[in-house]
């Protein structure tokens, strides 16, 4: 053990990290994101397909090389962040656990598991005081949806939300981003571009959420998991809840409208009051200026933007506000919210 060892305090004891999907949108933010944090990370292990071995990213201003990721490569490390795919959770991640690793999930490989946390830690952060070896991170709506209705939910119990989502590039990856930029390029210039990362051309455009629809519900695979995971992550399993997801051609942070009706009556003041001192959540709500939450305004910003609230005209019984918010898919929505997990286990 070194001085610098001995010198740091017990609750930041260095910790072995890896990074599964290292490459990716998301493994960029969590590199970011354990630097910009400071988290105490002694070893940092960048793990990815064959293809990405051998690459060099930089953590701290050192060149760290990409691994291929193996059960072994898990071997010495103490908590791995994943972000490569439902496919490669499922088959890595309980080896992972095995070896003694806890993992931060991206996926949706564990999130509706009945023994799998699903985690936002300033809503339900409680759950990892068992330090459990595997911990599910919500989708990216519906981690950024419950920051501002958990602390609602908290005042005054909400039975009702509906909300609809202008969903941006980065939720599909850099590669929709890029997408998005050479189809608008294109389009500006009056040139023909087929789209191949997504179905639909981008530019200019807003399109139901590329995921499948299910024949019997009607909701596509997208709605189907936020509507899941809102429900669990807020411990209300009985909400009534509906979402419609749209691709909108932004390029980076998710926004959405919830029409939220509770249990009693309710005033936007209140709403207000209890959101002013709520962990994650900013306020922009300036009516005299019309100045509400953007994405360009969310975008690599951790906190999640709240502000447009109102009374439902449509309720008169006073029950339902309607509101609105962006947040950075890529950090609330995935790297930034895992690193706050991992977090916990380092204090």
């Amino acid at each position: 053990m070194s001085l610098q060892d001995l010198e740091r305090p017990a609750r930041q004891r260095l910790l072995n990290i890896a990074i599964v999907g290292a490459t990716g949108a998301v493994g960029a933010e969590l590199i970011g994101c354990l630097e910009r944090r400071g988290f105490p990370v002694g070893q940092l292990k960048l793990l990815a397909s064959a293809r990405s071995a051998g690459r060099t990213l930089v953590f701290k201003g050192q060149p760290v090389a990409v691994e291929t990721l193996t059960a072994e490569a898990f071997d010495g490390v103490d908590i791995a962040l994943f972000s490569a795919g439902a496919a490669i959770s499922r088959q890595f991640a309980p080896l992972a656990a095995a070896r003694g690793c806890v993992v931060v999930d991206n996926s949706s490989a564990f999130r509706m598991d009945e023994g799998t946390p699903l985690v936002v830690p300033e809503v339900n952060g409680g759950l990892l005081a068992g330090r459990p070896m595997i911990v599910a991170n919500p989708n990216c709506v519906a981690a950024i949806a419950v920051m501002a209705l958990a602390p609602l939910h908290a005042r005054n119990p909400i039975v009702r939300v509906i909300g609809s989502t202008y969903q941006s590039a980065s939720g599909a990856g850099a590669a929709a981003m890029e997408e998005l930029e050479l189809s608008t390029a294109a389009y500006l210039a009056g040139e023909a571009f087929t789209p191949k990362v997504l179905p639909h051309p981008y530019a200019f455009n807003v399109f139901s959420h590329n995921t499948a629809i299910d024949p019997a519900t009607g909701y596509n695979g997208e709605e189907t998991k936020v509507m899941a995971e809102v429900r669990k992550l807020m411990g209300t399993p009985d909400l009534r809840v509906s979402f419609t997801c749209i691709r909108v051609p932004v390029l980076r942070a998710h926004s959405m409208a919830l029409n939220v009706e509770f249990e009693g009556q309710v005033t936007a003041n209140d709403a207000l009051s209890w959101l002013a001192d709520a962990p994650g959540v900013r306020l922009v709500n300036d009516n005299e200026n019309n100045h509400f939450p953007m994405p360009s305004e969310a975008t690599g910003v951790d906190d999640v933007l709240v502000g447009r609230l109102r009374g439902d005209a449509s309720d008169p019984t006073g029950r339902t506000l309607t509101l609105f918010l962006s947040g950075d898919q890529l950090l609330k929505g995935a790297a930034l919210n895992a690193v706050q997990i991992a977090e916990q286990y380092a204090s």
